[in-house]
């Protein structure tokens, strides 16, 4: 939240200097992002009055303006849509500097000289975006340093307030933060009374159950709102980052600024009978004040009149009943309606509104009158008009007013360390509104009604530090005694698999656990994901049940941005339905696509596939010496049915890989082929202790034979037959080749294996390595029927 300092210490000045009272902000909770000040970014800018406007002798978007700076008249060429001529703007004189570094120079648009510059708020760093000059009132006197007509020896404070914080909104809940930490009271109070001086009303209709639990509001006539607003209330909205629209809507954008409670004014020209403030209909849409048309959900509170709803509670106005520069006769709404039945629906709307954002928060539930009297005030003053009596209701059962609960000294002193004395706790405390109600072991406390979060013993203890000072804490050091115990065998797990991933040239990635439901329907058409009652986006509505949608996303953000060559992988947890219920189950996944190696001179372009990442979990599994886990054929909805397996531990699926279906990559346009995998973290957590092995000083003896055997039996067979053959001298087994073809039946394949043997004591010699051979041979026939081809 962005405000001026010196709108601040109107409410309150702790005599320190800019510096210190961020830091005491900081300190109080309210952390301070930024610290601008505003004085010396003027100089050579002043006051400009337009006397004359007429076009550019040869470009069609360009003005030639006669402009007095005080002392004489100077020629200025302007592009501006909003140049008019007698109008007062800022106006950068030769040698000025801009905010933006830009320095004025005298020179010729289009042939026509050009002395100086008329500036824009945008220009001139006052705001982010501006439609066109910058306009300043019609008694603006021409010639006075910009700085000095707008008081901009200033500083504009930018706070980051906390969800938690919903009273800090608003200048006068940041004074009392200061007043508490300062020990001074506030300077200001809001005390306005205004007796009617017409008879109007509005009744207001509220019906039960829905978000408004207090509705004020008044009927005010004869108002002017094409008069400019009041300099110094521009100002205060364009130094908290909010642009004047019109007086009526500018009052109500400074009361919620500087006291909190949002409002909302009705042209009552353009309402049909009186409030009513309900549910919306089924199917019943809104133009809001945007020009957006949205349809409205019937959990959403709406204030409507006879012919419809004209504004969504807490949110935004209809367009139908928005006030003009014409209009004379309005409604002024100052409402509460509760946070629960808020949060969400700007999200849901896809409209962020400073309305919106305090009401999420949650609102004074006894500061509408107020409020609205305050607000009467000010627009009576602007605009002029009469007031009429207050229509009002209001549901106490429903009030959010805090129930009263108990704070104990001894809980004060084991959460912060020391003894903090009766009276600086009833000092700290009382200064934020707190009730205290003495009793043996502590207090009886209640919260006042704009502290939505202090509702435990807890929260109190909280506030306490906050105010005493948490430099008045002692330090103390752990207490701790050392305590040897044995070094366990440390699971390998994870670490070492992510080391391993990113040394392969993958690159880790985080994604949201909720996913897009029409994508992950799409990977798991069964997956029976868990759907979300508040989502932050409609196309991240449900909890995932796999990685795969995360990685299939960020790999078409990827290839959306000319991305081609991606490796990618993902820890996190998934979340699986079950009879049980919900299951949180820990998982590894990943996703290549692209070229197998970046683009060098070899010119080797060729594309990675299934056997490349299999490979490279076949590497991971023995980096974890995980030697149980194996590869079985299979098919799942979302890969390709021939390029597809389940990684199995014994009978049981662990995991899945295969190349993505050419139908999904189609439908998902995805302009390359993916090679996709997910496992159970659990089997990559098992301990290993190191053992040394000799490395043997003697010479291995390859054999390569080539056995014929049945196409249906899994290369896992062979390689298990082999290497649990009881060969003693058999270090490994490698299978090099594998044939079908003419010359072997159409059943068959034939498949070459390389038999690497090796003593560590001596070398072989002819004798013991065929009679090796010749024991692998007889256990591949004997077990999987295998002959040996010649």
């Amino acid at each position: 939240m962005k405000f001026s300092e010196k709108w601040l210490r109107e409410w309150i000045d702790p005599q320190i200097g800019s510096e210190e009272l961020a830091e005491q902000l900081t300190m109080l909770g309210l952390e301070v992002d930024s610290v601008e000040r505003l004085g010396t970014l003027f100089e050579g800018v002043i006051v400009g009055h337009v006397q004359s406007v007429s076009p550019h002798p040869d470009a069609d978007r360009l003005r030639v303006c006669q402009v007095d700076d005080g002392k004489s008249v100077t020629q200025v060429v302007c592009g501006a849509p909003n140049v008019s001529e007698g109008m007062k703007t800022a106006f950068a004189t030769v040698g000025a500097r801009l905010p933006s570094g830009m320095k004025i120079k005298k020179t010729k648009l289009r042939g026509v000289e050009s002395a100086g510059m008329l500036c824009s708020e945008s220009e001139l760093g006052l705001s982010e975006a501006s439609d066109g000059l910058m306009v300043l009132p019609d008694d603006a006197p021409a010639g006075v340093a910009l700085g000095d007509y707008l008081k901009l020896q200033d500083t504009i404070i930018d706070i980051d307030i906390t969800p938690n914080r919903g009273d800090c909104f608003c200048i006068r809940g940041v004074a009392r933060d200061l007043s508490a930490r300062n020990e001074i009271p506030l300077a200001r109070t809001i005390t306005q009374t205004i007796e009617p001086t017409i008879a109007d009303t509005l009744p207001v209709t509220v019906e039960p159950d829905n978000a408004c639990v207090v509705y004020t509001g008044r009927v005010i006539d004869g108002v002017d709102n094409s008069v400019q607003s009041p300099l110094w209330l521009v100002e205060r909205l364009r130094r908290s980052g909010v642009r004047a629209i019109s007086p009526v809507v500018d009052v109500t954008n400074y009361v919620m600024l500087e006291i909190g409670q949002p409002m909302h004014a009705f042209d009552l020209t353009k309402v049909a009978g009186g409030i009513i403030v309900r549910h919306a209909g089924q199917g019943e849409k809104l133009v809001l004040l945007d020009g957006r048309e949205v349809a409205l959900d019937q959990d959403t509170t709406v204030i409507a009149d006879q012919s419809g709803a004209i504004g969504i509670a807490g949110i935004m106005g209809g367009d139908s009943t928005g006030c003009d520069e014409k209009s004379q006769r309005i409604f002024l709404e100052s409402a509460l309606f509760l946070p629960e039945h808020i949060v969400g629906k700007s999200r849901r709307y896809a409209v962020h509104t400073e309305s919106g954002h305090r009401f999420e928060r949650g609102v004074d539930p006894r500061l509408q009158q107020e409020a609205l009297d305050y607000a009467t005030q000010l627009i009576l003053d602007i605009c002029g008009g009469q007031a009429g009596e207050i229509s009002e209701f209001s549901e106490a059962a429903r009030l959010p007013l805090a129930e009263p609960f108990v704070l104990r000294r001894a809980r004060i002193k084991r959460l912060l360390g020391i003894e903090v004395a009766d009276t600086d706790v009833e000092s700290c405390l009382g200064k934020l509104g707190v009730q205290l109600d003495k009793r043996e072991d502590g207090w009886l406390a209640r919260a006042p009604g704009y502290r939505y979060d202090l509702r435990i013993e807890a929260d109190l203890i909280e506030e306490i530090a906050r105010v005493y000072g948490y430099h008045k804490l002692p330090r103390t050091f752990p207490d701790l005694s050392p305590e040897f115990r044995t070094v366990k065998d440390h699971p390998a797990g994870l670490e070492t698999a992510r080391e391993y991933l990113v040394d392969r040239g993958y690159q880790e990635v985080v994604t949201y656990s909720f996913v897009d439901h029409e994508l992950q329907e799409k990977l798991f058409p069964e997956g029976n994901a868990l759907p979300l009652s508040n989502p932050i986006s409609s196309d991240l509505s449900v909890m995932r049940v796999s990685l795969w949608p995360g990685l299939v996303a960020t790999l078409q953000k990827n290839l959306n941005r000319q991305v081609s060559d991606v490796r990618l992988f993902e820890s996190g947890l998934r979340f699986v339905q079950s009879a049980a219920g919900l299951q949180q189950e820990r998982v590894l996944g990943g996703l290549i696509s692209g070229r197998l190696v970046q683009e060098n001179w070899t010119g080797s372009d060729r594309q990675a596939d299934f056997f490349d990442l299999k490979g490279d979990l076949e590497g991971l599994f023995e980096r974890l010496h995980v030697d149980d886990l194996f590869f079985q054929a299979a098919q799942h909805p979302a890969l390709h049915p021939g390029q597809s397996a389940t990684i199995l531990q014994a009978d049981r699926v662990v995991g899945w890989i295969g190349t993505l279906h050419p139908n999904l990559q189609k439908s998902l346009d995805l302009s390359q082929t993916a090679i996709i995998f997910e496992i159970d973290l659990k089997l990559l957590e098992t301990a290993f202790l190191p053992a040394y092995q000799e490395i043997s000083k003697f010479p291995a003896v390859r054999r390569d034979i080539a056995i014929v055997l049945d196409d249906a039996i899994p290369m896992r067979s062979v390689e298990q037959a082999v290497l649990q053959s009881g060969v003693e001298y058999l270090k490994k087994v490698v299978v090099f080749d594998v044939y079908r073809g003419d010359k072997i039946a159409k059943e068959l394949k034939s498949v070459a294996l390389g038999l690497i043997l090796q003593d560590n004591s001596r070398t072989l010699g002819e004798n013991e390595v065929e009679k090796s051979v010749a024991g692998i041979i007889k256990v591949l026939e004997e077990k999987l029927g295998a002959t040996l081809r010649m």
